[in-house]
């Protein structure tokens, strides 16, 4: 079975889990056969609308997508969408890529890697939109510095994005939530479009629940959906 071979930002290194339980042989077979078919190249990419087997009339990203129901539902509604996913859990990406074939969805490359490493090697404003969506929280003190948003990952974000493009982030954690206004108040690059209440504590348009998220409600967590916009460079 395959392992990531992607090396760690030294600046920001991945933090988090790579293997949960042991791989049942059909999900084994996904990510030995599917996965390489599907993953990136190594390297910067000159072409992003080539990656795809067909046209595309834009490319998004999405990253950590767990299980996948979230870009799943995406890539559904949006065969004309080329979508990047990025998740380094590997058992996450065995039940999507179990998905992906049986589905016969062709509008999907895959990052196995850090997101962050990613971001550079894509070339400047070729993504329509990002989705980050219920990342890790790393709610104690000491572990903040691992959280995947940061001063540099925005501008990393920014980079890739096309003027006007789109960033979403959602979150159940609110100290996360306030973590990354924070970081979008002081971004040069972006400019946070929400004006009401309303218009954070509402699902962004075709949102479909997850799991993850129908727990976080159950818990009594309320979720926080966030949209910047890139501004014209």
């Amino acid at each position: 079975m395959s392992e990531p071979t992607h090396d760690h930002d030294p600046d920001r290194a991945f933090f988090g889990r790579r293997k949960g339980k042991a791989l049942r042989d059909g999900q084994s077979l996904m990510i030995d056969s599917v996965l390489p078919r599907l993953q990136l190249p190594e390297g910067e990419i000159a072409d992003m609308a080539g990656l795809f087997p067909q046209a595309v009339d834009a490319v998004r990203l999405e990253i950590g997508f767990g299980g996948g129901e979230h870009l799943l539902h995406r890539m559904r509604e949006s065969p004309q969408i080329g979508f990047i996913g990025v998740e380094p859990f590997i058992n996450g990406m065995a039940k999507f890529l179990a998905v992906i074939e049986r589905e016969g969805l062709t509008n999907i490359r895959i990052w196995d890697g850090d997101a962050a490493l990613l971001l550079p090697r894509l070339p400047a404003g070729s993504l329509d939109a990002i989705d980050l969506l219920y990342p890790d929280p790393w709610p104690k003190r000491r572990q903040r510095k691992r959280r995947f948003v940061s001063d540099r990952t925005l501008s990393l974000f920014a980079r890739a994005l096309r003027d006007g493009g789109r960033f979403r982030f959602a979150s159940d954690i609110d100290d996360y939530v306030g973590w990354t206004l924070a970081r979008l108040a002081r971004s040069p690059d972006f400019d946070w479009i929400d004006e009401r209440a309303d218009d954070w504590r509402q699902p962004y348009p075709g949102w479909i629940r997850t799991r993850y998220e129908a727990k976080a409600i159950a818990a009594g967590r309320v979720p926080s959906y966030l949209t910047a916009v890139r501004r014209a460079s």
